[in-house]
């Protein structure tokens, strides 16, 4: 006996909307990471020096060649003085 086709139609949004969903995430990586491939397992370098890219370029995967620092990366930095007590 077949079946008839209105009782694949859920099956059928569902595997689209499963498909809509993985690729708006990967559109949204992709775009989050700069156009460059998602990165997994960072450990504290990786991160501090994505950290300090991120305070170079602006964009946190983005990377400059420059040998030079541009003007006022010298007091960007991400340590935060501490309040004295006095």
């Amino acid at each position: 006996m077949p079946v008839p086709f209105e009782t694949l139609i859920p099956y059928v949004i569902i595997t689209a909307m499963f498909g809509v969903t993985g690729a708006g995430l990967s559109g949204i990586r992709h775009y989050a990471g700069g156009g460059k491939k998602h990165r997994w397992s960072l450990d504290t370098w990786d991160r501090q020096m994505m950290d300090r890219d991120r305070r170079l370029t602006g964009v946190l995967r983005g990377q400059t060649d420059n040998a030079i620092a541009p003007p006022g990366f010298e007091v960007n930095q991400p340590w935060r003085g501490e309040k004295r007590f006095s």
